[in-house]
């Protein structure tokens, strides 16, 4: 018999906003996350640099435990542009593709 482990990213609650429009966090310059989203020990980001806002928009993405985190730090047109870049567990890609499927039709 095949034991079949369960990943803690496929059981964690994940947080997605009712809508696109409502993430109006910054668009440029250095953002500080507080250490409940990032506890690593790079903490700010240029958000003019396209892979340091894909990086903190994943951690953001992963460890926000409610919508206000998500509209602080997020912001929605940046995260269409982000978002093929992105590296995140199936489940919280799923859970905000099947909220925002034009995330799905988002170009390079």
């Amino acid at each position: 018999m095949v034991e079949r482990r369960i990943r803690y990213s496929e059981e964690r609650p994940y947080v997605v906003p009712d809508t696109l429009e409502e993430l109006t966090g910054p668009t440029r310059g250095e953002v500080t996350l507080p250490s409940r989203l990032d506890w690593s020990e790079q903490g700010t980001y240029n958000l003019d640099d396209p892979r340091e806002l894909s990086v903190m928009y994943e951690r953001v993405l992963r460890e926000a435990m409610d919508v206000e985190d998500l509209c602080r730090y997020v912001n929605g047109a940046m995260l269409r542009r982000a978002w093929p870049r992105m590296f995140l567990p199936g489940r919280v890609r799923a859970l905000w593709e099947e909220r925002f499927p034009q995330l799905t039709r988002t170009e390079l």
